[in-house]
This record gives structure tokens, sequence and C-alpha cells, in this order.
């Protein structure tokens, strides 16, 4: 366990306001960018990461999309094709590594 910068795990200003604001509570990235039971403060809230879990893009599931802020796998697929600006294509069996946080008291 281990405090982090935020900006390690979570990428970008919209990101983090999304995990504030409760709108994200888990991200999905190619490599580990945490471990479970680390903490990390955006503004005066800490969040834990509660799981991190090795899956492939073929394993996500509308929970996970909605987790991560979008309505529906099919909107999240569209979302990170544009986010990457084309250079991203959705694999099936592209290895990713979800992470999952809460706030912590």
């Amino acid at each position: 366990m281990a405090e982090i910068d935020a900006d390690v795990l979570l990428p970008n200003d919209r990101v983090k306001d999304a995990v504030v604001n409760g709108q994200m509570t888990q991200l999905t990235r190619g490599n580990p960018y945490a471990a479970e039971g680390d903490r990390f403060t955006i503004d005066s809230t800490t969040f834990e990461v509660t799981d991190v879990t090795e899956l492939t893009l073929g394993e996500m599931t509308d929970a996970d999309a909605q987790a991560e802020g979008s309505p529906s796998l099919e909107a999240y697929k569209e979302r990170m094709v544009r986010v990457h600006g084309g250079n991203f294509e959705w694999d099936n069996d592209a290895e990713v590594v979800r992470h999952r946080f809460e706030p912590s008291e």
C-alpha cells in the first residue's frame, strides 16, 4: 500500500473530475499503474484502489463501461477510438488492466 500521485493513474483533468464527481469508479489502462490498497488524492478527497485485475478488452462488460463513465460498452469503444485520435483499434484479445477505486475515509 502506497500513496501514489493521481497523475500516474488518471491521465487528464477530465478523468480526475469524473472520479471526484463519482461518475467514474474504475479506469482500464494498458499497464498496471497502481496496486490494490494504493491511495491517491484529488483536491481534498482521498481514494483507495480496491482492485487491480488483468483482463482482455473482450471481457469488458456494459457494467465496466458504466463504471468508466460511458452509458454502454459500445459508447465506451467509440470513446476510446476518439480519445486516442484514431491510433486505437478495439481488439478483443488485447490485454488490459482494470483499476477500481473508491473514496476512502
